[in-house]
């Protein structure tokens, strides 16, 4: 064999022995990590603290461990000497936001008292909803119910990502005006119990949240909530974005805010509460927030002329634009009177609008990448390249971008079914032009199941940036306003030059030239858990 040869022959067995080598490793490795998982387990299960409490009026056997709390009655002996196989009831730990010490007092007294046990606070899940329970333990002994309580306590202060210190706004205009009320009655005592402090502040006019933010020092708190529709919802999560670009000193990218956010439902129709707990209650959304459920979530920037418009979840250019901007001119109206007005005019004045529209098609196996990614805010959606935009010319009665489902009652699917809380992409629903009888067959469907996207004129795609750019930027005027003492030829919006109305989040935004969306995977952390389905208990009457 030549030296050439024997070199080659060294080299391969050297190459056969480090793969056997690091093949062993990583079983050692995986075997290690699986004994660690064990011990952790057995750890977790491992008895804490053994005795006896009375529930209701029998005695039974309570064990607690690092994660759950059991217990089984104690059963006198049968006269035959059988033994009665009883299956212990109960509660994970993860579940219970409280516990307090019973007391027996007289009217009138405020501390003190003999001792008659415990009470745990917990969540308990029916369906999507949350419901506070308690659990009652009952032991006359002092000493024996400030152990369990002690212990208890040190536990339950495990979970880190519970809120102890929350900044809270709450927009008392909203919707119908309840509010305060709203978390009066059914928010403020769950903090109580939970022991979460509040620093409130009782939003006055539009734009007061993002001026307190800009301000405020929010390395004191845990996180913020808000109180409101989808309008205070979208100021507080821009306003969150900006301060962390701020603190950042990061002008031109997006960086991700440290304090979640936490939304009470007391709006219209709630989409981001909708599509964060399946539900519009106050009471699950609070137990969300006391638990420490988190959920990451994608976000769109919306800029124009390089100039950034606001972050948001949804954007609706043509037909949602307009019925919007006409809704605002009835402020006046009832919202569900003013909303069905403005659907029914739009609907009578139905027109497509010339434009182009280009967009970045996201890939299915990129969208399992940004379904894992976590700190990508630094991702350009252009620095894909150019050759991979793609680009349509023609007339469009409708365009919708949305990086989280939408759901509402109105819509238990979602305005964007397609497309999740947090896979990195927005769902691009392109409605072409079309009769008006079919354009609303496609609305009507969005209050059923599904099928409101098979149509002819109908276009779907999952994408990480789109742009549209509206032929003439002449601006949209009401052709045939109605209305007293306005001229026909009066645009519905006023700005400093001819705007089209967009609808982003419910809010409505006069922009005169193309806009660029752009989404940004988990940019925001909202409390609460992504679901399928929203709840629909509301019958659309408004077509």
């Amino acid at each position: 064999m030549s030296e050439p040869e024997e070199e080659l022959q060294g080299e391969k067995r050297e190459s056969t022995k480090k793969k056997k080598k690091e093949k062993r490793s990583g079983k050692k490795k995986k075997k290690e990590e699986e004994e660690e998982e064990e011990e952790e387990e057995e750890q977790s299960e491992c008895v804490v603290l053994r005795g006896i409490f009375k529930l209701g009026k029998k005695s039974h056997d309570v064990l607690l461990t690092r994660t759950k709390l059991s217990w089984t009655p104690i059963l006198p002996e049968t006269p035959t000497g059988e033994v009665c196989v009883v299956q212990p009831d109960m509660v994970l730990l993860q579940d219970v936001f409280a516990v307090k010490v019973k007391r027996r007092r007289g009217i009138g007294q405020q501390s003190g008292g003999p001792v008659l046990g415990m009470a745990l606070f917990c969540c308990k899940r029916r369906g999507r909803w949350l419901e506070e329970d308690t659990l009652h333990l009952h032991n006359a002994s002092s000493e024996h119910t400030h152990t369990w309580y002690n212990t208890l306590k040190e536990l339950l202060t495990g979970f880190s990502s519970r809120p102890r210190y929350l900044k809270v706004f709450i927009n008392p205009s909203s919707h119908k005006k309840d509010a305060v009320h709203i978390y009066r009655e059914h928010v403020a005592p769950l903090f109580k119990m939970a022991e979460i402090r509040t620093d409130i502040t009782v939003t006055e006019r539009k734009g007061h949240a993002l001026s307190v933010m800009k301000e405020c020092k929010l390395d004191e708190y845990d996180g913020v909530v808000c109180v409101g529709g989808d309008g205070s919802v979208a100021e507080l999560c821009h306003a969150l974005v900006l301060r962390a670009q701020l603190d950042a000193d990061s002008p031109e990218k997006p960086v991700k805010p440290v304090l979640p956010l936490g939304i009470i439902p007391a709006g219209s129709t709630d989409v981001v509460s909708c599509s964060v707990h399946g539900v519009r209650d106050p009471v699950t959304a609070a137990l969300h927030i006391v638990l420490g459920h988190l959920q990451q979530v994608d976000m769109c920037s919306f800029s124009s002329l390089g100039q950034l418009v606001r972050f948001g979840f949804s954007a609706m250019f043509g037909f949602g634009g307009r019925s919007l901007a006409r809704a605002e001119k009835k402020r006046w109206m009832p919202s569900s009177r003013r909303r069905e007005y403005a659907l029914v005019k739009t609907l009578a004045r139905l027109r497509p609008e010339d434009c182009q529209l280009s967009f970045l098609p996201v890939k299915k196996s990129n969208r399992d990448f940004f379904a894992h990614l976590e700190h990508d805010q630094d991702q350009d959606p252009e620095s894909e390249g150019e050759e991979s935009w793609t680009t349509n010319q023609g007339l469009y009665l409708s365009i919708s971008i949305m990086s989280i489902p939408c759901l509402s009652p109105h819509t238990p699917q979602g305005l964007a079914p397609n497309t999740s809380l947090a896979n990195g992409s927005a769902a691009l629903i392109a409605v072409g032009d079309t009769t008006r009888s079919e354009f609303i067959k496609h609305l009507k469907r969005y209050s059923s199941s599904s099928g409101q996207f098979s149509f002819s004129f109908v276009e779907t795609h999952a994408v990480s940036a789109v742009r549209i750019r509206p032929r003439s930027l002449i601006g949209w005027s009401e052709e045939d306003s109605e209305d007293e003492g306005e001229s026909k030829t009066t645009p519905i919006i006023q700005s400093q030059g001819a705007a089209f109305p967009w609808n982003i989040d419910g809010e409505l935004v006069e922009i005169s030239h193309e806009v660029v969306v752009r989404v940004h995977p988990r940019l925001i952390t909202l409390y609460g858990e992504e679901v399928d389905e929203a709840e629909s208990n509301v019958s659309c009457s408004c077509i």
